[in-house]
């Protein structure tokens, strides 16, 4: 029992190494990763990395289910931070959350929104992680429905969309109003934009005051969803 503990530990330790060198590869290559690089960065021959990451895809996945826990970990305790009942301040947090994790964390940012890895498709296993974020959002604005503050839009959402809007209430597991969940899930949207805009150079010579001019999008998000 001792001896498998110990190497479990190991085999743990040496994992998190990989993944490291691997975040560090990140930055400086994007995310066209060689394992190979990976292994001679750790002083191992190539074929031993593949006792602990059978292939490229492998080691790309645990670095994006990392990611999309950590950015949820800030966005959930930057809204768990706030009353409850201040949905508009909630709101701003959790979008200002999202953006200093993705300045702080650029290379991961970049792999989870940035242009997709060729070859690479994500497995089912990144879908949960993915949806936390706008789940923290959904539930904002449920709280707001449940508690009087917020109204849903009186507006009937064309037939094309409303299909796709109960299909994402359904992978959310939701059953806020249609209408709501759209104007929420453009807010989203646009705040993602708005990172990839600044973190991916997009507002150089264009915008200088990024603190405030983001706090004055996410505000006008708010407004469109209705948060009081």
């Amino acid at each position: 029992m001792v001896a498998h503990s110990l190497r479990a530990r190991v085999r743990a330790g040496m994992i998190d190494e990989i993944k490291a060198v691997a975040r560090r590869h990140l930055a400086t290559d994007g995310a066209n990763l060689s394992l190979r690089a990976v292994a001679r960065d750790m002083g191992m021959v190539s074929s031993a990395i593949y006792r602990y990451f059978p292939s490229r895809d492998d080691l790309l996945t645990a670095l994006i289910l990392e990611a999309y826990d950590a950015l949820g970990d800030a966005v959930d305790a930057a809204d768990a931070a706030v009353d409850r009942a201040d949905l508009r301040g909630r709101w701003h947090a959790a979008c200002r959350a999202a953006r200093a994790w993705a300045l702080a964390h650029p290379a991961e940012y970049a792999l989870l929104y940035g242009s997709p890895v060729p070859g690479y498709a994500a497995p089912e296993d990144t879908v949960t992680p993915a949806s936390r974020p706008p789940l923290t959002l959904v539930g904002i604005l449920r709280d707001g429905l449940a508690g009087g503050r917020l109204s849903p839009p009186d507006e009937e959402l064309p037939e094309p969309l409303r299909a796709d809007v109960a299909e994402l209430g359904a992978l959310l597991s939701t059953d806020l109003p249609p209408a709501l969940l759209a104007r929420g899930m453009a807010g989203w949207t646009q705040l993602f934009g708005l990172i990839s805009f600044e973190l991916f150079g997009r507002l150089n010579g264009v915008v200088s005051h990024r603190d405030e001019y983001f706090d004055h999008q996410t505000a006008l998000m708010a407004d469109l969803v209705g948060l009081p």
